[in-house]
Formats: C-alpha cells, sequence, structure tokens
C-alpha cells in the first residue's frame, strides 16, 4: 500500500498541468527600449497576479535582449533548448521579432508577440508564430483616414528610423497614401539614435507638407518634435505611428507633444472586458499610465499560460490550442487567424489618440472617442 501511495505521489508531482507553466519572456529590459520595455514587463507581472488567483502558477524565465537582434536569437536558443519552456511571448522590437521567428519554427516552441509591427513576422507561414498587435499596415491606416476624416490633406512627408519598425510602417502608409490621392513630397529615413534632425527636418519644412508622418521610438520621438519646433515645421497634423508617440514620456514633453495625432492598440476608456479595470490597476501599483505594449503584454501572457496549463505543458498541443482559441478580455476579441497572407495573426482594431491637455484622449473610432480632436496642428507658441 505504501508503495502504491509513493507511485501515485510521483505521478501526481510529475503531471504537467500540476506543474508551474514554464514560459520564456524576451524583452528589451535594457538599452534604449527600456521605457517601453518597462511596459512589457508591468503587464506581465500583473497577468502573473490574475493568473495566480485562477490557480495557474507561472515559472517564468527572463531574458533582456537589449533591443539587439542576435541577442534575442540567443535568448531563444536558450529558453528552447535549455529551459525547454512550453512557450515564450516577446521580443518587443520588430528587428527582434522577426529574427527570432524561425527559431521558434525550428524548435517548435510557440512564440505569441504582443507589439512588434513589421509585417513580414507573421507573412511566412510560420506555424509556431502569433501575433497579438495589428501589424504596421493598420498603423499607416488608422492614421491617413483619421487625418482625411478630420480636413483634406493633399501632401505628406515621411520621417523614419532605417530600422524594421520604421522602414516595414512607412511602407504600408506610402502604399496606402497613393490610393487615396495624397501626394508624397518628401521620403527621408534617418539613423536610429542620432543627435540631430534640424537639417533633415528644414528640408521637409521646404515642401510645406500637409502631414508629417512619423515612424521613432521613445527617445527619437521627442527630439524629432522639440526641432520640429525650433526650425518651425508646421503641419495640418503630425501624425506619429505608435511606438515611441504612444508613451508617458513623450506626453511629458507637453511644450511639443500637445495635439500631436498617434495610433494605438488600447486604451483604457474602450469597452473591452476588462480594460478599464487594467489601467486603474496599472496605475495604482506602477504610478503610471500604461502603454498600449502593457496591456498587449498582459493579454499575450494570460493567454499563453491559460492555453499551455490546458495543454498540459504539451508544446504541440499549445500551439494548436492557440492557433483554434477565442479569447474576450482587456484587448478585446482574440483569434489567432490566417487571412490577407498573414498567418496567425490577430485582427485586431487600432484606436487613433491625440495628446489634449497633456493626456491621451481617443479621437477615432467615433464609438471610442472621448473627446473631439484638434485639427490642424495649432500653430508653436
Amino acid at each position: 500500500m505504501r508503495k502504491h501511495l509513493l507511485a501515485l505521489g510521483a505521478t501526481l508531482a510529475l503531471t504537467p498541468c500540476l506543474l508551474a507553466q514554464k514560459i520564456g519572456v524576451i524583452n528589451s529590459m535594457s538599452g534604449p527600449e527600456a521605457p517601453i520595455g518597462e511596459n512589457i514587463t508591468n503587464g506581465i507581472k500583473l497577468a502573473e497576479e490574475d493568473l495566480k488567483k485562477k490557480g495557474i502558477n507561472l515559472q517564468l524565465v527572463w531574458e533582456d535582449d537589449t533591443g539587439k537582434p542576435q541577442i534575442s536569437m540567443s535568448a531563444m536558443e536558450k529558453l528552447a533548448t535549455r529551459d525547454n519552456v512550453v512557450g515564450v511571448v516577446g521580443p518587443y522590437t520588430s528587428a527582434c521579432s522577426n529574427a527570432v521567428a524561425k527559431l521558434a519554427e525550428k524548435y517548435k516552441v510557440s512564440l505569441l508577440i504582443p507589439a512588434a509591427a513589421k509585417e513580414e513576422i507573421t507573412r511566412q507561414g510560420l506555424k509556431y508564430v502569433f501575433r497579438m498587435n495589428a501589424p504596421a499596415d493598420k498603423y499607416a491606416s488608422s492614421l491617413i483616414d483619421a487625418a482625411l476624416s478630420l480636413g483634406k490633406p493633399k501632401t505628406i512627408a515621411f520621417v523614419y528610423e532605417n530600422t524594421d519598425f520604421g522602414t516595414s510602417t512607412s511602407k504600408t502608409a506610402k502604399d496606402y497614401v497613393a490610393t487615396k490621392g495624397i501626394q508624397v513630397v518628401s521620403d527621408v529615413s534617418y539613423p536610429k539614435g542620432s543627435a540631430d534632425y534640424r537639417s533633415t527636418l528644414a528640408q521637409i519644412k521646404s515642401k510645406n507638407p500637409d502631414l508629417v508622418f512619423m515612424v521613432s521610438y521613445v527617445a527619437d520621438a521627442i527630439l524629432l518634435m522639440r526641432q520640429s519646433k525650433e526650425v518651425g515645421l508646421q503641419p495640418q497634423a503630425f501624425l506619429g505611428a505608435g511606438a515611441g508617440f504612444t508613451t508617458t514620456e513623450f506626453a511629458k514633453e507637453k511644450a511639443i507633444s500637445e495635439s500631436v495625432i498617434s495610433c494605438t492598440q488600447w486604451t483604457d476608456d474602450v469597452s473591452w472586458p476588462g480594460a478599464k479595470d487594467f489601467g486603474t490597476r496599472y496605475k495604482a501599483k506602477f504610478g503610471k499610465e500604461p502603454t498600449y505594449h502593457a496591456a498587449c503584454a498582459y493579454a499575450s501572457m494570460m493567454i499563453m499560460a491559460e492555453t499551455a496549463k490546458n495543454a498540459g505543458g504539451d508544446r504541440a498541443k499549445t500551439r494548436d490550442a492557440l492557433k483554434a482559441g477565442k479569447w474576450d478580455g482587456v484587448m478585446g476579441e482574440v483569434k489567432f487567424a490566417d487571412y490577407d497572407g498573414f498567418t496567425n495573426q490577430n485582427d485586431h482594431q487600432m484606436l487613433v489618440q491625440q495628446i489634449l491637455s497633456g493626456n491621451y484622449e481617443t479621437i477615432l473610432p467615433a464609438k471610442f472617442a472621448t473627446k473631439k480632436a484638434v485639427y490642424p496642428f495649432p500653430k508653436w507658441k
């Protein structure tokens, strides 16, 4: 009898669904993208709390890629082979996510990307790669459609970092404005982290564009707007394609961020289940407003952990369940579908927001709007 009980105890101890779910996280926790990486980390911490309430214990294995693709690839290798995780949430940047995608396929480990925008990531037919956020084409179309609904712009200038995120997002925007009859009068890429953009912005000013479309992470977004004011660049609208234009760091720069229009994956004033509560809890716990990256990461970890548990920690079953599942939470309805050349891509509703009185306010779509848009962009003070 004693031997039987010992054997039963050993069996229960080794049953995957009773063990903590071992999940990898690849994130930019240091380096230039650390401000956004912090949001992703915090979102995952809130998910960890909520999963524990559901009786799901996590064993998270954290890897800091510092925003560099090569380090991100090494992290994926370690998580898949040494740590034997059931799935991975991350990385943050498009360059890192695109770099690790094929490794996820190689090792048959589900990779759930929370917030990287490059279209190619989920356009390679990879079975183990899933994406929560809307890709770059939605960033472009939502912003251009917003500008067209607010005014009658005829010309546009593009200025964007020469990274995967910058080039892919600006390309989709250029393709989209061509269908809307808006003329591109300036198309300038720049090395990420440059110290001075005045000559570039002065060149754009000479073209007198109605719209200025920018794609940048945090530090560059702030510097571009600061120097736009210095050179007197005055379009009808500054359009910031997510990322650096959606952070508390950017909004705090009130002298240059006020009235900038950007697109986002999430706000706490939408009607998606738990969105408002998530925003309230985040502010109470971390003392600051969450960006959409936090909500994307939260939802990604909730889905990955619950799916892994229900699949008994089996990698193949986890992948199949992610493909077949449907969820409704802080990011609205989530389903990883195949459409328009995408594989395992969540067809997510983008939101358009504007900084008004120092706060991000949703201005479009109308059913989610909290404030009326200010258009055109006010004259610099």
